[in-house]
This record gives structure tokens, sequence and C-alpha cells, in this order.
């Protein structure tokens, strides 16, 4: 996500020509969201962390899921 917020904010600033990105090539920020399509459809999934991600939301959906099963019980 903060590769994006970066590609978003070069975008802005050298559109709008601000202090030393009025200057710079658009070439760099080309070459910048082409990593960024590389590493989120092929290295991240290759070196496995979407999977990451979807297991760490799966594990604290089960642990509220308990933690609501034992809160209902105790009542």
């Amino acid at each position: 996500m903060p590769l994006i917020i970066l590609i978003v904010a070069l975008i802005g600033l050298r559109y709008f020509e601000v202090w030393r990105f009025g200057e710079m090539s658009w070439w760099y920020i080309i070459g910048l969201m082409v990593f960024a399509f590389i590493w989120f459809e092929f290295i991240e999934k290759m070196l496995g962390l979407d999977k990451k991600k979807e297991h760490n939301v799966d594990a604290q959906r089960r642990k509220d899921r308990v933690k609501q099963s034992f809160d209902k019980t105790r009542k």
C-alpha cells in the first residue's frame, strides 16, 4: 500500500510541477508503476505474502468467534 501512495503522490507532484518533481521524467513514475505491478502480481504470490495476509484474517476471525462464544456461555 505505501508503494501505491508513493506512486499517486509522485503523479500529483509531477503533474502540478512542484519543486524538483516538475523536472522529473514520467518514465521514472511509469517504471515504479511497472515495478508495483510485478510485485503485486508475481513476487508477492511467489513469497506467499498474499496467503499470509489471508491466514492472519482467518485467525483473527476465529479468535473473535471463540471469544464471542465464551461470552455467550458466561451470561
